[in-house]
């Protein structure tokens, strides 16, 4: 159906020391857009000394990946259901966890929407069952093993 690319593209700065790990691990990633992001690692994996401050790393790629499908898809279900969504925003959380082999993952994904919506707003009931499907036809949700929460803060509609 689609195919999706991104270049990342890193070069070991001038006198930094790559044998003992002592380099920066800021680099670029190029997506097929032609949006260019400035990545790094996660300074919680290698220090804030070796990661470029400013830069998105990738486990903050993937969280914002899950966070904007999840609200691409709610919307189109809101929007088939008859709603009409003023706003969407959502304070995601990822959480990073070792597996029983001992290696990291990024094991849980945390979803905080506070959607506004003019005129009638949908029930408890009504919001969970959008944002059920949403996450059912959400490529990337469909593409991780990761689990995926969502924990919506109800708002009383705008008029």
């Amino acid at each position: 159906m689609g195919t999706y690319r991104a270049i990342s593209d890193w070069s070991l700065p001038q006198g930094e020391d790559f044998a003992t790990g002592r380099y920066s691990r800021g680099h670029s990633v190029v997506f097929g857009s032609g949006f260019e992001a400035v990545g790094t690692a996660s300074p919680q994996i290698v220090g804030n000394k070796w990661s470029l401050p400013g830069a998105v790393d990738p486990e903050e790629m993937l969280v914002g990946a899950i966070n904007t499908c999840h609200m691409l898809s709610f919307l189109h279900i809101a929007r088939q259901a008859g709603f009409l969504v003023t706003r969407y925003r959502d304070e995601a959380v990822g959480e990073m966890t070792k597996r029983d082999d001992g290696e990291m993952w990024v094991s849980k994904v945390t979803l905080h929407p506070e959607i506004t919506y003019l005129g009638r707003q949908p029930t408890r009931e009504q919001s969970d069952h959008m944002h059920h499907d949403a996450h059912k036809i959400c490529f990337i949700a469909n593409s991780v093993k990761s689990e995926i929460v969502v924990e919506e803060k109800m708002t009383p509609a705008s008029q």
